[in-house]
Formats: structure tokens, sequence, C-alpha cells
């Protein structure tokens, strides 16, 4: 889940003014969280709160109107709506959301339903509902193969692109040219570009450069492969603790929480002994709010 914040906060200064250089200042005054993180939080926060997502949704978008960059047009009348429904979308905001899921429901029988219910509150198009849940599978079979291999750097990542181009049907065989400086805000133009860029990297800063320096939809495909990079390699200490400074205290404390209870003491030993750090922040945090 870090992962899509700090995907979403590096791509954030470049969703309307790409870049192409690989080699760009990950973080700095002119980043910033948008509505990928508030989603992201708000999923986390429902799954912790056991409540609606589509509630949680509306309530901490409501709670932050003016991320940086806005929300779209249609998502915007969702969040200023006093009965807010679906309204058939297939756009990207579907799979940014969504990776809390794959980290709260290990077991795919209980991760894929609850994949859809965190999409179709908005984005109730089938297209829209596949993005999410096959970007939740990658998180998913990432984790798995981490379980069984217990070796980040030996993970086949071919196995887990093959497993979700068999589920999803994307077509993933992608050439750069056909995608660099293409914005494109659809689930189905934006998910297989993610799983293409999985496939080309080495680490977790290397998918969120890859990403961002595509010239594309810079935060959200940011946030989509950092979420699924993150399950794959892990995140050094350093970037999870320089994101969270982006953070408000209550998405801070609610992505503290999520990590406590739901990622801590699984098998990813290979996040070091930071835990101890977001232990302190989250002790302090819980005295202020």
């Amino acid at each position: 889940m870090i992962g899509a914040i700090i995907g979403d906060i590096v791509g954030s200064r470049w969703e309307f003014n790409p870049t192409n250089d690989y080699n760009f200042e990950l973080f700095s005054d002119e980043n910033d969280f948008t509505d990928d993180t508030i989603c992201t939080v708000a999923v986390a926060d429902a799954i912790l709160r056991d409540r609606d997502f589509g509630e949680s949704i509306h309530e901490w978008c409501r709670r932050y109107p003016h991320p940086m960059g806005g929300y779209g047009g249609r998502f915007a009348q969702w969040v200023r709506s006093d009965n807010p429904l679906p309204y058939n979308s297939y756009g990207n905001g579907a799979a940014m959301r969504v990776s809390p899921v794959a980290w709260a429901k290990l077991n795919a029988f209980g991760m894929l339903p609850m994949a859809k219910q965190t999409a179709e509150c908005t984005h109730n198009h089938p297209e829209g509902i596949k993005g999410a849940q096959t970007v939740a599978l990658a998180i998913h079979h990432a984790i798995e193969m981490r379980v069984a291999t217990n070796q980040p750097n030996a993970l086949d990542i071919s196995e887990v692109l093959q497993k979700c181009v068999k589920f999803s049907g994307y077509n993933i065989d992608i050439k750069k040219e056909n995608v660099i400086n293409r914005f494109d805000e659809t689930c189905q133009g934006t998910v297989p570009v993610a799983l293409w860029i999985i496939g080309q990297s080495t680490s977790f800063e290397d998918a969120v450069r890859r990403a961002v320096s595509l010239g594309a939809d810079a935060d959200t495909l940011g946030a989509i492969v950092g979420s699924i990079a993150e399950a794959i390699w892990g995140i050094p200490e350093e970037m999870q603790m320089k994101a969270l400074e982006y953070l408000p205290n209550d998405m801070k404390s609610v992505v503290l929480r999520f990590y406590d209870r739901f990622v801590r003491n699984s098998f990813l030993s290979g996040y070091g002994d930071e835990g101890a750090a977001r232990d302190l922040i989250l002790e302090e945090l819980q005295e202020e709010l």
C-alpha cells in the first residue's frame, strides 16, 4: 500500500508536466499526495473499520476536497453528491486504490470479491472492475511467491505476469513507442502498461522511475506500478519514511495502523527494521489524534 502512495507522490509533479527523464528528482517541494493516495487510504480505512468502501471513499474525498491535481470530472460529481451512485466508469481510478485489499485478504477467493467491491461503488463497468481485480491479483501472486521462496531477488516475475494475463486477457506485449507520452485514464489502457513496466524492472525504485518517466498519467501509473512493485521487491526504509512526511496525520495513522495489523507480522521481513520507526511515529500520532 505504501508503494501506491509513493508512486502517487513521486508522479504527482509530472501528471500535467510530463517528463521522459529517468533520473528525475524523486521527492521535492513540488510533490504532494493526490486523489490516488486519498482513495487508497480510504480503502485501507474501510478495511480497518469494516465499513462500506463507497462510504469511506466518499467521506475521505470530502475531507480533502482539493488535492493536488484535483478530482476527475465525473468522480468529482460523485464526491459532491449527497447520494453518490456508481456511474459505469472504466477509469484507472479503480486500479490505483485497490492495493490494501491484497494485503488484507491473502486468500484469492476472498480478495477478488473485495477488490470488486472497492471498484463498483464508482467504477462498476466490467473493465473498471477487471482493472482493480487484476492489480490486486498481481500483488497477491507476488506475495504468494515471496512466501514460497523467501528470496525476493529470485522471484520469477514472468510467472506473476502470466497469471494476470490469463485472468484478465490483457496484452502486455507492448512496444515503448506505442505508449510513451500517451495519457490514458482507462483501466484497459493503464493496467497492461503497468504490468509491462513491472516486467522490465529490477527494483522498486526502478519500477517507479520507469512508470513516471514514461510521460503518461504519471501519478496514477506510478501508484499502480508502485503497489505491485512493493509486493515484489519491498521498499527501502528511507523511501517509506520520506513518503510519510507528505501525509497529514489522519492519513499517516491509517497507513501505520494498516501495516501494523496486516503487514508487519507477516513474512515480509525484507522491510528491515523500520517497523520500529513506524511504531514510534504511530505512538506519537495516537497521542495527537
